[in-house]
C-alpha cells in the first residue's frame, strides 16, 4: 500500500513539467514569427526603395537616349551640309579650270591666225586640182550609166516574156486544179455509191434486228449485242452478226477499185455512268477496247487490217442526253462508218 501511494505521487508530478515545456516552445515560436515578420517588413521596404531607384534610372536612360538620338540627327544634318558644300566647291573649281582653258585657247588662236590662213590657201589649190579629176570621173560615170540603162531595157524585155509564160502556167494550173476537183468529186461519188450498196447489203443481212439500226451514214450495233456489261470481250451470241458484217466487207473489197482509198471506221461509245476498275480506269478505255476487239475479230475473218480503224469516244458523243435507262442503252453502242482513208 505504501508503494502504490508513492507511484501515484510520482506519476502526477509529470504534468506540470510538460506544461512548462509547451509554454516555452510556444514562446519560442511566437518569438520566431515576430522576428520573421520584422524581417519581411524590412525586406519589403528595401525592395520598394530599389524599385523606385530602378524606375528613376530607367527614366534617366530614356532621356539620355532621346538626347543621343537628337545629337545623331544633328550630326547627319551637318554631314549632309558638308557634302553639299564640298560638291559646290568642286563644281566651282571645275568651272574655273574650264574658263582658264578657254582663255588660253583664245590666246593661242590669235597667235596661229596667220598659219591658218596659209593652210587654207594651200587647201584651196588642192581643191581646184581635185575638181579637174572629179569632172573626168563624172564623164566616166555618165558612160557607165548609159550602159546600165541598156542592160535594164534588156532585163525588162526578159521580164515581160517571163510574165507571159507565168500567165500561161497559171492557166494550166487552174485547169489541172479543176480536173483534180472533178476527179475527187467522182471518187467521192463512187465511194458514196459503194457505201449505199454496202449499207443496203447489211440491211438485208440484218433485217428484223431491233438492236441494229442505221443512223445517218453509220451502221449502229447496240453494245449488248456484242458485249457483256463492263466487258470488252465479244460474247458468243454476237459473233454471227460480226460474221455477216465481215462477209459484206470482204465482198466490198472485191468491188471497190484499188485507186479509191477507203476504210471502215469502228467507233466505240459508252453511257455517262462512270466505270473504274483495274482493267478499265474510265469509259474511254472501255470504248476503245471494245472497238479494238471488233476490229481484231474482223481481221480473223479475213478483213484487211489496213481497211479498219478503231476509235474510242467514251461517253462524250451520246445519241440521247437524258438520264434514263433507255437513254443509257441507246448510248452504249458500236458504230461502223465507211469513209475515205
Amino acid at each position: 500500500m505504501p508503494g502504490a501511494r508513492s507511484r501515484r505521487r510520482i506519476e502526477a508530478n509529470y504534468w506540470p513539467g510538460f506544461v512548462d515545456a509547451l509554454s516555452s516552445l510556444l514562446l519560442v515560436i511566437i518569438f520566431l514569427l515576430s522576428l520573421f515578420m520584422l524581417t519581411q517588413f524590412f525586406l519589403s521596404q528595401e525592395l520598394q526603395g530599389r524599385d523606385t531607384a530602378l524606375s528613376r534610372l530607367n527614366s534617366q536612360i530614356a532621356e539620355l537616349t532621346d538626347l543621343l538620338q537628337l545629337e545623331r540627327s544633328n550630326s547627319d544634318d551637318l554631314t549632309s551640309q558638308i557634302a553639299n558644300l564640298t560638291a559646290t566647291l568642286a563644281t566651282a573649281q571645275s568651272e574655273n579650270a574650264e574658263l582658264t582653258g578657254q582663255l588660253s585657247g583664245i590666246g593661242a588662236g590669235l597667235t596661229g591666225r596667220d598659219e591658218t590662213i596659209a593652210g587654207l590657201q594651200s587647201e584651196l589649190a588642192d581643191a581646184q586640182d581635185l575638181s579637174d579629176e572629179a569632172n573626168a570621173q563624172i564623164t566616166l560615170l555618165n558612160q557607165q550609166l548609159a550602159a546600165l540603162r541598156t542592160q535594164i531595157g534588156a532585163l525588162e524585155n526578159a521580164l515581160e516574156a517571163s510574165e507571159s509564160r507565168d500567165t500561161e502556167s497559171r492557166t494550166q494550173i487552174a485547169d489541172l486544179g479543176r480536173r483534180l476537183n472533178l476527179a475527187l468529186a467522182q471518187r467521192v461519188q463512187d465511194l458514196s455509191r459503194y457505201r449505199s450498196d454496202f449499207f443496203g447489203r447489211l440491211r438485208q443481212i440484218l433485217e428484223g434486228r431491233a438492236d441494229v439500226r442505221v443512223v445517218g451514214d453509220r451502221f449502229v450495233f447496240q453494245s449488248e449485242v456484242l458485249f457483256d456489261p463492263g466487258q470488252a470481250d465479244i460474247q458468243p451470241g454476237g459473233t454471227p452478226d460480226l460474221d455477216a458484217l465481215a462477209a459484206a466487207i470482204l465482198q466490198l473489197e472485191t468491188e471497190i477499185p484499188p485507186d479509191i482509198n477507203w476504210v471502215l471506221r469502228i467507233d466505240g461509245h459508252t453511257d455517262r455512268r462512270p466505270i473504274s476498275n483495274a482493267r478499265f480506269p474510265s469509259n474511254w478505255e472501255l470504248s476503245a477496247a471494245r472497238a479494238i476487239s471488233v476490229a481484231q475479230y474482223l481481221v480473223t475473218k479475213g478483213v484487211s487490217p489496213n481497211r479498219l480503224v478503231a476509235a474510242g469516244f467514251g461517253e462524250f458523243t451520246p445519241l440521247d442526253p437524258a438520264d434514263t435507262d433507255e437513254a443509257y442503252r441507246r448510248n452504249r453502242r458500236i458504230e461502223f462508218k465507211l469513209t475515205e482513208g
